[in-house]
Order: structure tokens, then sequence, then C-alpha cells
């Protein structure tokens, strides 16, 4: 890359692109002229631009830009246009095995305050990835997209490298012929595509129809009111009978599907306003008041006094007493809802858990206002063996991506051996007044995707519907924390924590001998350091792909033998079109 320009080294790692054979020229130079980007007399101003890989995307710059109009060689394409003059702002071509890459301006520090969608006009030009991460983990709301066929999806979900899909659980709690019909396919199509599929449950809310039926086991907010915040509607968990009947619909869940695992998300309480909105406080049923009340000798609800619209607190030591007290609750239901996962796993022992647990260690707030206390719950889940998914807060939506690092540290500082540690990527639009998009994109999300696979041994993103369409061909590549470097002879030395998918033209060997597990121009290669190397001849049996953690593989004549780690059940797609569920643990397996 020439000349070295400050920011672009960011972009070009966020996405793991190959920048050998790439020249980036930012505004007016001399070398810009002699390629033909030469700008005209006067100035134009630029904060409002359109971009050719999202034309529909809003992009608005912070801060105005007043930059000449400048015109474009020929056999240049322009990606990005001021939205009003339609002057360019980003180009490119490709010649004599060169791209020459141009903006009018630099990306900015961060290097996607301008120019978002970079890394797809790279992408276009023919500057690629050379390895992929097959590991990551998505949400999946089926609301939105009950008319989708389910191979398209499951197919489209593992080219973006997704492992695991933890699919809304609620919307199939209570048996429906249909509904369970679609479900069931789509877990089929998962496991034909070599995804796991956990039931991603949302206690205490359960579904419509719980809260539609038992109206006396609704959870109720500091004003009395019934507690239907947002889509969720919370129920009463501390009422005996109502935990007894949400437990009975979980085992029958559990047994309906051919799930993976279980995840168990956000069991706490509203709001992240806190005890300042009682509309929205919880919680406040009469289990949790006459409680409370014989621990500290008063009612929560006094606390709340007159008829206003604006409500006053009495103390705040009493609010103190029933923060800390809600807390404990929280943490409390968290175990005794972990130990009832471990029940149902007892009788189907492949089942991985996993806690969906709200970050209160980087924004300490989140303990006051939703009763979070991470510290509380990680000894239980390290001893369930349950991955603890840290999620990012609404809070820190509009925070770049070395957030993750430092989340990262604070974790491992109160983690118990054996911990499983994950992060939740939020993909949304933002509250907060963020430039140059209102959702993460191009950029600035394979930015927050690189620095948390970095950072963390799984990433979840929140959620698959949510990852816009120029995104999904590289999300894989940005979650991707291997390193290469080329050798000679053709080779290329990999280093991955986890197993990578390497960008191969042909046939390969790995570490000197015969690979086995290619397929659509890929390699499988394990994780650790691995040098891949080109080969004469193709071993006679081979996987297609495989969605644990590879350790090693080995073909010798007509059997393959693989060894792996897996938490879940391992799915492992043969060339005969064979699908194997392989048992989770650590284990060598062999396919004849």
């Amino acid at each position: 890359m020439a000349p070295a320009l400050a920011s672009w080294p960011r972009v070009l790692e966020s996405a793991g692109l190959d920048a050998s054979g790439l020249v980036i020229l930012e505004g007016d130079s001399a070398q810009a002229r002699a390629v033909g980007f030469i700008p005209t007399p006067g100035l134009i101003p630029v904060r409002n631009v359109i971009d050719s890989a999202n034309p529909g995307m809003q992009i608005i710059w912070e801060h105005e830009q007043r930059l000449p109009r400048f015109e474009t060689p020929a056999q240049a394409t322009v990606f990005t246009r001021e939205r009003w003059t339609g002057a360019p702002l980003a180009a490119g071509f490709r010649r004599d095995g060169k791209v020459v890459f141009w903006t009018a301006v630099s990306p900015g520090e961060r290097g996607y305050e301008r120019f978002p969608y970079l890394v797809q006009a790279l992408a276009e030009l023919g500057v690629t990835a050379q390895v992929e991460t097959r590991g990551l983990w998505a949400f999946f709301d089926s609301s939105y997209r009950l008319r989708a066929d389910q191979d398209y999806l499951a197919r489209r979900w593992r080219r973006g490298g997704i492992s695991a899909l933890h699919i809304a659980a609620w919307h199939y709690w209570e048996p429906d012929q249909a509904r369970d019909a679609w479900l069931g396919k789509l877990i089929e199509a998962c496991h034909r595509h070599a995804i796991a599929v956990y039931a991603w449950v949302e206690l205490p809310h359960v579904s419509n129809r719980f809260w539609e039926t038992h109206p006396e086991w609704r959870e109720k907010t500091a004003t009395g009111q019934d507690a239907q915040l947002d889509w969720r509607r919370l129920m009463n968990l501390s009422n005996e009978e109502c935990a007894a009947e949400v437990e009975r619909d979980l085992r029958g869940l559990s047994a309906r599907f051919d799930w993976d695992g279980i995840n168990l998300g956000e069991l706490y309480f509203e709001s992240l306003e806190g005890y300042l909105n009682p509309a929205r406080f919880t919680p406040f049923s009469p289990e949790v008041r006459r409680e409370f009340s014989s621990l500290h000798g008063f009612d929560p609800a006094e606390m709340y006094h007159g008829m206003s619209p604006r409500w006053h607190l009495r103390d705040a030591a009493s609010m103190r007493l029933f923060l800390d007290y809600r807390a404990g609750l929280a943490a409390r239901l968290q175990q005794e809802w972990l130990g009832r996962l471990e029940a149902i796993r007892r009788d189907r022992p492949w089942l991985d858990l996993t806690l969906t647990h709200v970050d209160d260690r980087f924004d300490t707030t989140m303990r006051d206002r939703l009763g979070a206390d991470a510290g509380r719950l990680l000894p239980a889940a390290a001893q369930a063996g349950a991955t603890f998914l840290i999620e990012d807060p609404a809070t820190l939506w509009h925070l770049g991506a070395d957030r993750y690092a430092e989340l990262a540290r604070r974790y491992a500082a109160i983690a118990p051996p054996r911990s499983s540690l994950a992060i939740d990527i939020n993909v949304v639009e933002r509250y907060q007044d963020v430039y140059p998009t209102k959702q993460q994109t191009g950029v600035e999300l394979f930015q927050l995707l690189h620095q948390a696979a970095s950072s963390f041994p799984r990433v979840a993103i929140y959620f698959e519907n949510s990852i816009l369409a120029p995104d999904w061909p590289l999300i894989a590549a940005a979650a991707a924390p291997a390193r290469i470097l080329r050798l000679s002879g053709g080779e290329v030395e990999v280093y991955s924590p986890d197993s990578a998918a390497l960008r191969w033209p042909g046939c390969a060997e790995v570490d000197g001998e015969a690979w086995p597990i290619r397929s659509a121009g890929r390699l499988l290669v394990p994780a650790g350091r691995h040098v891949v190397s080109p080969c004469s001849a193709e071993p006679k049996i081979k996987l297609t792909d495989f969605n644990g953690t590879l350790l090693a593989a080995r073909a010798v004549g007509e059997r393959l033998e693989i060894a792996y780690e897996s938490r879940s059940r391992a799915i492992a797609l043969l060339a005969d079109g064979r699908v194997v569920l392989l048992p989770p643990g650590r284990r060598t397996v062999t396919f004849d």
C-alpha cells in the first residue's frame, strides 16, 4: 500500500483485506493527478453523501467539508458521491494487477467517519480477505422471517460464518402444528448446513399467550400496573405456581424440537431509566413486596407516594436497600433457572447452555437500573459449564470497537477458572447522535466484529436480520482472529485460535498431509499454527464442512479421522451428502 495513510490500516485490518498490490490515494496529489484524479476550480460543501453499496442508507458526516470537485479517470468506478451535486468522493480501478483507490478526503481517524463502505468498494475491485471465521453465533426472531425459505436462510448464514443460531423460542412456547412444522424444517436446514440451533428464552417474558392466559401471575411495576414493557410481558417468577408452570412448558419446548442448546437470556428487571421511572420499574409483585417487607420492615411500594405525574422517593437509603435486594433477587432467580436447565439437560445430555447477561462492569449503572450483577452469576455459570454471553448495553452502542478489549479485561479479572466468556454485538439503530450512519454497518461493523473476535473466544450478533445485505459477504472475514503469512513456493502459514476457512483454489496439504476438509474454494484449517501448501492428489474421503473447533484431521485410504472440541453437538457434512451429529466435548471420530 502506498503511500501509508494514517486511517487506512484500520480499514484494511477490520476485514482482513490483503493490501498487496493496493495503491491508496487521498485528495489532490501529484500521484493522484498522474492517474486522472484532477481537481476543478472552486469548492463544494460536503456532508450528505450516497454510496453505491447501499444507496438507501442515509450517510451524514458529523462535520461539513469544503472540497474541490474532481474529475475521475474514464476507467474508474465511482463508489461514493455528494448527494446533491453528484460530485465523486471515492473511486477506484484495477490495472496491471494493481488496484488504485482514491478518496477526496481522509476516511477519518477511525476509518469510517466519512466512507462507511470502503471495504465493499475494495472487494468489488478484487481486494479480498484470505481467511474467514466459521464460528459466529447469531440471534434469530422468526417473526421477521416467516415467509423466508428455511434452506435459503441457513445457506446464507453459513456463508456468513454462522455456526450456531439462537432462535426466539417464545414464538413456539405453546404447541402449534403449523408453526412447529416451520421451525422443525428450519432446524433441519440449519443442521444440513452445519449450524447448531439453540432455544433462546427471555424470562421473565414467557410468551404472549402465557401472558393472556395467566393475568394472575403478571409482574407489577412500581405504579401497580401490569409489567408490559416494550415487547416483553414480564411474568412473576417469584410465584411458585407460575415458576412451576413455566418449567413444565420449558421441558415440553425442549422435547418438541431437536435443539442443540438452550440460551437463558436477560433474566433481570426493567428498565434503563431505573427507579426514576416507576411506570417501568419492577418487580413489585405481592411476593416481592412481602419478602422485602419481612427483611426490612416496610413495603417498597411506600417509597413512591402522591398522585402527581412526577413521583417522589421517600429517601435514598430506603431505595438503596431495595436496589440491593433486587440485584440479589435477580441473581437468585438466575441461579434457580440455571439449575432447572441443568435438570433438563440430564434428560438430553447433548444440550449446551448459554446465559446472556447485560454488562454491568463497563457500565456499572446497569446493576441499579436492571438488577444485573455478573459477579454473582459467573461462578454458577462456570460450574454448570454454561457460556456466559455478555450483552453490550445500549448505553455503549455509540462507542468504538476498542471497548471490547476493555470488557474482556474486566471480565477476565472476575471470571473463575473454566469460565467460557462470549460477547454479544447489538447491530441496531442507535438512539445516540452517531455518524455517519445510525446503524453499525460497513467499516464500523467490521471493526466491532474484528476487535470482539480478538478479545473473546466467541462472538454473537444480535440479530441476523439486522445485518445489512452489503455486509453479509464480509462479516466472516471481519470476525476471523487469524494471522496469515505468505511463504515461498506458494505456501501459506495460518495461525488461528479457532478453526478457520482459508481461501484456496484447489487441493491442499496441511503440515504435509493431504487435506480432506474443503468446499467452495475454502479449506477448513485446524486451530493453532499450520502450513498450507499445494498438493498433487485429493484424498478419497472428504468433509465439506464442520462446525466444531477442528483440532486435527487425517485421511487414510477410505477412512477419515478428525479430532475436535465442541460445547454443543458438532455437525459434520460429508462429501456424499451425509449429515452427522457428533457428541459435544473433546473427541476423536472416524468416518468410513
